[in-house]
C-alpha cells in the first residue's frame, strides 16, 4: 500500500506520519499510565502491520485508525476529568477522542464523518460481534488491539511475524499486562458496576470481585417491557 501521508519507521513497523498522529500520541502518554500506552502504542502499530498485508483494509483512513488505535484506552486513563460514573469505559474513551478531535483536527479535515468513525471505533472495539463489520478503519484498528492480546501467530493469516511483535514489545513493553488488564476490569466492576454487566468486564467481576451479581438482560429490560 501506498500511504497518502508521510511514513516513518517506529519499532520496525512502517506508519503515516501527521502532525495530528504525533499530537494524539502526546495526549495519551499524557493521559495514560506507562502500560495503558504500551498496549494503545502496540495496537496501533500491529494493526498497521496487519492491515498493510491485507487488500481488504488497504484503502483505509490511516490517520483515523492511527488516532481510534491511540486513543482507544483513555476511558480508563487517571485523568477522573476524562471518566463518567454511568458511562462504560469505551463510551468515556470514544467522548475524550472526539473531544480531542474538535479541539485540535482541522476542520477542514475533520468532519462529521470522520469524527464520527473514531467514536464507533473506539466505544465497539471490545465488541468484535459488531466491529468486524464497521468500516474498514474499525476493523483495522480494533484488529490490532485483537492481535496484541493474542499473540503474532493468531494475526490474520500469520502476518505478523515473531520477530516484529519482539522489535514491537521491546520498544513498547507489556509491563504485566494480564494482571493490569484484569485490575483495570475488577475496578470497573467496583467502581461502576451498572456499565459492565454487558461488557467484558462482567467476565472478571464475577470471577474476581466479591459480592459482584451483573443484572441480566430480563431483569434490566424484559421485565419492564410491556405488550403493545
Amino acid at each position: 500500500m501506498t500511504s497518502k501521508f508521510p511514513t516513518r519507521l517506529l519499532a520496525s513497523i512502517e506508519v503515516p506520519d501527521t502532525p495530528l498522529i504525533t499530537k494524539a500520541i502526546a495526549y495519551a502518554r499524557e493521559n495514560s499510565d506507562d502500560f495503558t500506552f504500551n498496549h494503545v502504542m502496540r495496537s496501533w502499530l500491529f494493526g498497521e502491520r496487519v492491515a498493510a498485508a491485507n487488500p481488504a483494509l488497504k484503502d483505509r483512513d490511516q490517520e483515523v485508525h492511527a488516532i481510534s488505535a491511540i486513543l482507544q484506552d483513555l476511558g480508563w486513563s487517571f485523568n477522573q476529568q476524562l471518566i463518567s460514573k454511568d458511562k462504560r469505559f469505551e463510551v468515556d474513551g470514544a467522548n475524550a477522542a472526539r473531544a480531542f478531535l474538535i479541539q485540535e483536527g482541522e476542520k477542514s479535515k475533520w468532519d462529521k464523518h470522520r469524527l464520527q468513525l473514531v467514536w464507533d471505533t473506539i466505544a465497539l472495539h471490545a465488541i468484535p460481534s459488531i466491529w468486524m463489520y464497521k468500516e474498514i478503519e474499525a476493523q483495522a484498528a480494533s484488529t490490532g488491539i485483537f492481535v496484541d492480546f493474542q499473540g503474532p501467530e493468531k494475526s490474520p493469516g500469520g502476518v505478523l511475524t515473531r520477530i516484529e511483535w519482539d522489535s514491537v514489545n521491546k520498544e513498547f513493553p507489556l509491563l504485566n499486562f494480564r494482571e493490569a488488564v484484569k485490575n483495570i476490569s475488577c475496578g470497573f466492576c467496583l467502581t461502576k458496576p451498572d456499565t459492565t454487566y454487558d461488557s467484558f468486564p462482567r467476565e472478571f467481576g464475577e470471577a474476581f470481585v466479591p459480592g459482584y451479581k451483573p443484572r441480566t438482560f430480563i431483569e434490566t429490560v424484559w421485565q419492564g417491557a410491556e405488550d403493545n
